[in-house]
């Protein structure tokens, strides 16, 4: 196999190395208050699930600490993450983009 050939096949793997998990969320903590946590925002995601017994539609909230580079993401804005190695002892996602931000009031 020739360099060539073996670059190609490493640029495969690296490019097909699985789903990333994206979740989409609120944003419920940020950076701009003195005493945050410096490019780390707070996501609130709300999945509804049908519950298997009673066959009503339930909430359920979690909450995931993201990584945000620029600083760019404010309380209330909602944002799309994703998955990604561990960055801090409680940070596990990296923010990706910006789904909706409300007007200010």
């Amino acid at each position: 196999m020739s360099e060539t050939e073996e670059q190609q096949t490493q640029g495969e793997t690296e490019t097909t190395r699985g789903r990333q998990r994206h979740l989409v969320g609120r944003v419920v903590n940020d950076t701009a208050k003195p005493g945050r946590a410096k490019q780390t925002i707070v996501v609130e995601v709300i999945r509804r699930y049908r519950d298997p017994f009673y066959g009503k539609y339930v909430k359920r909230r979690k909450k995931y600490h993201a990584h945000d580079e620029r600083e760019e993401y404010r309380t209330r804005d909602l944002v799309e993450i994703k998955a990604c190695r561990p960055r801090s002892a409680t940070k596990r996602w990296q923010a990706v983009r910006l789904v909706e931000r409300p007007p200010e009031v």
